[in-house]
């Protein structure tokens, strides 16, 4: 019998205050360190004004991250490279197209990176426009329409 390891994950929904810490951390790994983002880009003014999603493994440690803008924008996706291929990134794209449809937003924008464009597909989002760099990556708009 196979164990389902989504279910020994922990989705925290919260502000910047609260979740700081723990967002920081994978998204430092992630972006800074293995992406090689500069930091001084990476934190931004709209920490502060965005519901964070942090996911929790078993032992309480921060596994992935992202965020949703007032405006509908989610970002800074990012899933520390142990806990890929678990449904991590899944588990936190839903918590905040929940947080979205909660919030009475009618559409929800994300700046992809081009390499992870059929991840956000697969929870309905669809390219829109031509591809460009952010960061030093390509990327691509993607919306999702809610209902």
């Amino acid at each position: 019998m196979s164990t389902n390891k989504q279910s020994t994950v922990r989705i925290a929904l919260g502000t910047w205050d609260r979740l700081r810490e723990d967002a920081y951390s994978v998204r430092y790994e992630v972006f800074v360190v293995e992406q090689r983002v500069p930091p001084e880009i990476e934190l931004d003014d709209d920490d502060a004004v965005s519901v964070h999603a942090v996911a929790y493994g078993p032992d309480g440690t921060p596994m992935g991250t992202g965020r949703l803008l007032p405006d509908g924008h989610i970002g800074r996706m990012a899933v520390h490279k142990k806990a890929r291929g678990m449904g991590v990134g899944g588990q936190l794209l839903d918590a905040l197209i929940g947080q979205g449809h909660g919030d009475g937003h009618r559409m929800l924008v994300l700046h992809a990176q081009t390499h992870a464009a059929g991840f956000y597909e697969a929870h309905g989002f669809t390219v829109e426009g031509e591809e460009f760099v952010e960061a030093g990556m390509p990327h691509v708009v993607m919306t999702r329409v809610l209902r």
